[in-house]
This record gives structure tokens, C-alpha cells and sequence, in this order.
């Protein structure tokens, strides 16, 4: 079909379109589905893990963090007594 000025006119069937939408939202629907149903079990199975730890992570992190600022500490010292510097004292 031509229009006044010779050009043929862009025309879509609406009907595929309209399909197409429809599949997407329901894909869009079942994806957001699984990771709800996905992200709950995960969820579960980390509450569960967690009240079976002898130690709670907070007790292995704070455990953990002692060592750390232990091992900076001898490091520091260590390697202030190799290069002869007095440690500082505030």
C-alpha cells in the first residue's frame, strides 16, 4: 500500500506482538518465582547449618580476629628488632 507520496506504509501485525508480550511476563513471572522458591531453601538450609555449629561465627570471627591483630603485633615488633628501631611509645 502506497501512501499521498508514493512510499509504501510500515505495517506490523499487532497479534505476534502481543503474544510475545504475554510470554515474556510469564517467563518473567516464573523466574522470579524460582528464585524466591530458591533463594528460601537457601535460606533454610543456612539457618539450619548455623544453629548446628558448635561455635557461633560471631565467637569465630572475634577468635579470629584476635589472632590477626596478634600476628600484626609480633610481625611489627619482629621486624622493628631486625631494623634496630625502638617502638614508640605514646
Amino acid at each position: 500500500m502506497k501512501n499521498a507520496r508514493g512510499y509504501s506504509s510500515f505495517q506490523v501485525n499487532t497479534t505476534p506482538l502481543v503474544v510475545s508480550a504475554a510470554l515474556i511476563g510469564a517467563g518473567m513471572l516464573m523466574g522470579i518465582t524460582g528464585i524466591i522458591v530458591g533463594g528460601t531453601a537457601l535460606a533454610s538450609a543456612s539457618r539450619k547449618w548455623i544453629s548446628e555449629l558448635e561455635v557461633p561465627p560471631s565467637e569465630v570471627v572475634k577468635h579470629k580476629w584476635h589472632q590477626t591483630k596478634a600476628a600484626t603485633t609480633a610481625g611489627a615488633t619482629a621486624w622493628q628488632q631486625h631494623n634496630g628501631m625502638q617502638k614508640a611509645h605514646a
